[in-house]
């Protein structure tokens, strides 16, 4: 299995907050991360897009804001 990662800025666009808010979030163990052997945070895009409806998201851009 193949898993895809996402970077801060990604999951921020996804979520319609900045990427400080995403980093805050997976400090407080919020969001789901691993950390990159350069020490960057990288989110499993699948875990993120699992937790979009639940944030009154969807995963075609077009949701609230």
């Amino acid at each position: 299995m193949h898993h895809r990662f996402l970077a801060s800025s990604d999951v921020a666009r996804m979520l319609h907050v900045s990427p400080k808010t995403v980093s805050r979030w997976a400090k407080e163990g919020k969001l789901p991360f691993i950390l990159t052997l350069g020490g960057h945070r990288r989110y499993p895009q699948g875990e993120i897009e699992a937790l979009l409806p639940s944030l009154g998201h969807s995963t075609n851009g077009i949701g609230p804001r």
